[in-house]
C-alpha cells in the first residue's frame, strides 16, 4: 500500500464517519472521529494475522505522528482556527489570555508534575520528579485544535469564549518551550536554569508574534490593492505556511505566528479588505480545511492507540492524573472565573473555564519525543489515556454545561415579567 492508497483509505474513513454522523449519532464530530479511531485500534488488532489489516498496521506504526502534528497540520489547523476568533473581543480580554497562557501553564506544571510524582510512588510506579515534570510540561497547555474545534459551532458568552480560544492558541507555544527545557534537564543533557527557560519562553512568543504581525500586515496591505479570489486565498495559504515555516527557521514560536496572522486575516475578512466574493472563498476554504484536518487528526488520534503502550496496570494513575490537571486549571482559572462572575455577572465562568480546557493532539505528539527509558511507557500511557478523557468525556459535556450554564442571566424584573 502506498502513501497515496493509505491517504484514500483515511479520507474514505473521514467521509463516511462523517456520514455516519450526520446521520445517526450526532456527536461533536471530534469526538466521533476520535471513537471511530479507536474502535478501529481495537478491531484491528485481533485481525494483525490477516493481510489488510497487517498492511495498515505496518503503515500505521511507520507513521510519524509528531512530524504528522507539528510538522504539517499545526500550520494550517492554528491558521484557520484564529480566522474565528473575535479579534476585537481579544483584545478586550488581553490580560486574562495573557496570565493564562502563561503563569497559568507555570502553575500547572509545578502542581500536575509534583502530583503525579507522589501518586506514582504511592502506586508503586517509579517516576522521578525531572520525568514526572517533562509530564506536567506536555499535559498543562490547553490543545488548540481541540478547544477551537468544540468551540466552533457554540453559543457562549463572548468574553469566556475569546478567552479559551486565544488561551488555547498563544500556551502552545509557552508549552512547547517549557516542554523541551524539562525534557533536557530530565536526559540530563544541558544546564537549564527557570530563568534560562523563561527568557527562551519570551524571545520565541515574542519573535512568533512579530512575525505572525509582519507577514499577516503585508498579505493584508496587498490584498487591499487587488480584487481576485483566486490570488487572495493563494496569498492566505502562503501566508500560513510561511510565517510557520520562517518561525522554526528563526528559532521562534512559528505556531504563534501562524496564530497571530489568522488572527489578522480573520479580521480583515470582517472589514473593508476583501471584496465579498473574495470573503466568501477564503472563510469558505479555510473552514473546509479546519473541517477536513480536524477530521483526519483525530482519526489518527484513536487508532494511535494501536502503537501506544495502554495498560491496564496504571489505570489508578490515569484516574488521579486527570483529577491532578482538572484541579490544577481550577485553582489557576479561579481568580478570572471570580472576576467574570462578579464583574461581568456571568454564571459558571470558572466552571466553563475549567472544563473547556481540553487536552489533545499536541500533548500526544510531544510524548512521543520522550526518548527510549524506564519513564517513557508511563509518560505515554498517562498522556493518552487523559487525552481520551480530556476529548470524550470533557468534549461530549461541554456543550450541555454551556447550554446550563453559560446563558445570560436575565434581570430580575425582566424573569419576573416572563413568568407572569
Amino acid at each position: 500500500m502506498s502513501a497515496f492508497d493509505f491517504c484514500a483509505v483515511f479520507m474514505a474513513l473521514v467521509a463516511a464517519t462523517g456520514w455516519l454522523n450526520a446521520k445517526f449519532m450526532r456527536l461533536p464530530p471530534s469526538v466521533a472521529m476520535l471513537l471511530v479511531g479507536l474502535l478501529g485500534a481495537v478491531l484491528i488488532q485481533p485481525l494483525a494475522r490477516y493481510l489488510p489489516a497487517a498492511h495498515v498496521l505496518t503503515l500505521l506504526r511507520t507513521v510519524n505522528f509528531p512530524d504528522a502534528v507539528v510538522g504539517y497540520m499545526l500550520a494550517f489547523l492554528l491558521f484557520a482556527g484564529a480566522m474565528q476568533v473575535d479579534l476585537q473581543e481579544l483584545r478586550r480580554r488581553g490580560l486574562a489570555v495573557l496570565t493564562l497562557a502563561t503563569v497559568r501553564v507555570a502553575v500547572s506544571i509545578v502542581l500536575v508534575g509534583s502530583g503525579v510524582h507522589l501518586a506514582a510512588n504511592l502506586f508503586g510506579l517509579h517516576l522521578s520528579l525531572a520525568w514526572s515534570i517533562v509530564f506536567g510540561a506536555l499535559i498543562s497547555p490547553t490543545d488548540p485544535v481541540a478547544v477551537l474545534a468544540t468551540l466552533r459551532h457554540r453559543e457562549m458568552a463572548g468574553s469566556l469564549k475569546a478567552i479559551l480560544q486565544g488561551e488555547a492558541l498563544f500556551n502552545d507555544g509557552v508549552g512547547i518551550v517549557v516542554f523541551l527545557a524539562a525534557l533536557a534537564l530530565a536526559r540530563h543533557s544541558g544546564d537549564v536554569t527557570p530563568l534560562q527557560t523563561a527568557g527562551s519562553v519570551l524571545f520565541q512568543a515574542v519573535g512568533g508574534l512579530t512575525l505572525g504581525v509582519a507577514g499577516g500586515g503585508l498579505v493584508v496591505f496587498a490584498m487591499r490593492h487587488i480584487d481576485d479570489y483566486a490570488v487572495e486565498v493563494a496569498m492566505t495559504i502562503a501566508l500560513a505556511t510561511g510565517v510557520y515555516a520562517l518561525g522554526q527557521g528563526l528559532q521562534v514560536s512559528g505556531a504563534i505566528a501562524a496564530a497571530t496572522a489568522g488572527l489578522m486575516v480573520g479580521d480583515a475578512s470582517v472589514g473593508r479588505v476583501m471584496s465579498e466574493t473574495t470573503r466568501r472563498y477564503v472563510q469558505g476554504f479555510w473552514t473546509l480545511i479546519d473541517e477536513l484536518l480536524n477530521a483526519l487528526l483525530f482519526l489518527l488520534l484513536g487508532l494511535q492507540m494501536i502503537i501506544l503502550p495502554f495498560d491496564l496496570r496504571y489505570a489508578g494513575l490515569w484516574v488521579v492524573g486527570a483529577v491532578l490537571v482538572l484541579g490544577a486549571r481550577l485553582a489557576a482559572v479561579l481568580p478570572w472565573g471570580a472576576y467574570f462572575r462578579f464583574r461581568h455577572a456571568e454564571r459558571g465562568a470558572s466552571l466553563i473555564l475549567t472544563w473547556g480546557g481540553l487536552r489533545g493532539a499536541l500533548s500526544v505528539a510531544l510524548a512521543l519525543q520522550v526518548p527510549q527509558g524506564p519513564a517513557r511507557g508511563l509518560i505515554l500511557s498517562l498522556t493518552y489515556a487523559l487525552v481520551v478523557f480530556s476529548l470524550v468525556i470533557q468534549g461530549m459535556t461541554f456543550g450541555p454545561l454551556v447550554d446550563r450554564l453559560g446563558r445570560p442571566r436575565l434581570p430580575k424584573a425582566a424573569r419576573r415579567a416572563i413568568s407572569t
